[in-house]
């Protein structure tokens, strides 16, 4: 693998390609409404002070690293939990704005964060949490197999297209209406509808 790279690019690249080139490749960042939401729950989160909450350690800002992975970040939230065995066992907790979703970008990022904590402490994560800003709850993310084989799949192209600087063609549609980098990605193009960047692909 290169240099490592922040854990949150493996959200960026399944959400979009494109956008993750355009962060992690030409250094490009804009704020919008979503993000700041985003990145003041995550300041909230990470203002809490470590300690023991209902009978569970809870760690704040820890960071991981995966040298295998190629990836570096901070885990939000990591409670310390006793598994079947007896055995204690990280139970990472990643915050996010906004509502669960269908697809697995966010379910991802928090995989990797565990492998990373797996690699780092020697031990095997079943499973940990998303707690999610808008309906104030957290989501089970079991990491079966499946979704760790995502996350090596995801680090291998994320990986390659970082290390050939590579800025994939945009794929206009529903996500771009949320994006913070629209105008840089598609510029002059922020107000048009989806039927028009269709239309103009078409063409």
């Amino acid at each position: 693998m290169p240099d490592t790279l922040p854990l949150s690019a493996v959200q960026h690249y399944m959400y979009c390609p494109r956008q993750c080139a355009l962060i992690h490749v030409e250094k490009v960042w804009d704020e919008n409404r979503f993000t700041s939401e985003g990145r003041l729950l995550h300041l909230r989160a990470d203002s809490g002070v470590s300690g023991r909450r209902g009978g569970v350690d809870v760690d704040r800002s820890v960071p991981v690293r995966s040298a295998r992975l190629g990836l570096y970040g901070v885990a939000d939230v990591v409670e310390i939990r006793s598994d079947s065995s007896g055995r204690e066992v990280p139970y990472p907790v990643e915050y996010k704005r906004g509502s669960p979703k269908l697809q697995d970008w966010d379910r991802a990022q928090l995989c990797a964060q565990a492998m990373c904590l797996e690699e780092m402490l020697g031990v095997s994560i079943a499973e940990g949490a998303i707690f999610y800003g808008k309906p104030r709850r957290r989501e089970v993310v079991l990491f079966d197999s499946a979704l760790r084989d995502v996350v090596e799949r995801v680090c291998v192209a994320l990986h390659e297209m970082v290390k050939n600087a590579v800025l994939p063609r945009a794929v206009p549609g529903q996500k771009c209406r949320g994006c913070s980098l629209t105008e840089r990605c598609m510029p002059g193009k922020r107000n048009r509808g989806v039927a028009s960047y269709l239309k103009a692909g078409l063409e």
